[in-house]
C-alpha cells in the first residue's frame, strides 16, 4: 500500500495562490492576444484549475468534467487508430467554437472563441501559451513539499485507525 500512496502523491497537482496568479497572468495575456472569449484549465479529471474571460453561463464544473471525458474518450479513439493520443481537439459550432488542448501530461487547455477571432490566432497562440504553462508546472513539480502541506507518511494506518474507533 505503501507504493500506491507514494504514487497518489507524487501525481497530485496542487496549486498555491502563486500558481494560479502565475496561471491567470498567462491567460490573460493569452485572450489579449487572440481576441478569445475564455480559457479555461483544467485538470485531466475534469477539476477546474482557473478560469479567465467571459463568464460561462451554464455550470463551469459540468462543462469541465465534459471536456476532460471529451479528451479521455478522443484518447481512446486514438489508441484504436494506432496513435498514442490527439493533443489537440476543435470543435466548431454555429456561434462559438472551442479548442481543447493538452498542457504538459495532466492538464487540458479549453479556449471558447466566436466569430471575433479564429482558429488560425487560437491555434498560433495557444501553442505558445501551451509552452508557458508548461514551464509554470514545471516549476511547480520542482518545489520541494513544504513541511506539513501533503500526507504524512502514516496517513494510511492513522486514517485506517480513526475510521476503526469510529465505527
Amino acid at each position: 500500500m505503501q507504493i500506491h500512496d507514494n504514487k497518489l502523491r507524487a501525481d497530485r497537482l496542487v496549486f498555491y495562490a502563486q500558481d494560479v496568479d502565475r496561471l491567470d497572468s498567462e491567460l490573460d495575456s493569452f485572450l489579449e492576444l487572440c481576441g478569445a472569449r475564455c480559457a479555461l484549465l483544467i485538470d485531466k479529471e475534469g477539476h477546474l484549475v482557473t478560469r479567465r474571460g467571459e463568464a460561462i453561463n451554464n455550470s463551469i464544473e459540468s462543462i469541465s468534467a465534459l471536456i476532460a471525458g471529451s479528451f479521455a474518450a478522443t484518447k481512446e479513439m486514438a489508441h484504436q487508430l494506432g496513435e498514442d493520443e490527439f493533443t489537440i481537439l476543435f470543435h466548431q459550432g454555429a456561434r462559438d467554437s472551442i479548442q481543447l488542448q493538452l498542457v504538459g501530461e495532466r492538464t487540458l487547455l479549453a479556449v471558447l472563441f466566436d466569430q471575433r477571432t479564429n482558429l488560425g490566432l487560437v491555434r498560433f497562440y495557444a501553442q505558445e501559451l501551451g509552452r508557458q504553462l508548461a514551464v509554470v508546472f514545471s516549476d511547480m513539480a520542482a518545489r520541494p513539499e513544504a513541511e506539513g502541506s501533503g500526507l504524512s507518511a502514516d496517513f494510511t494506518q492513522d486514517a485506517t485507525a480513526a475510521l476503526d474507533k469510529l465505527f
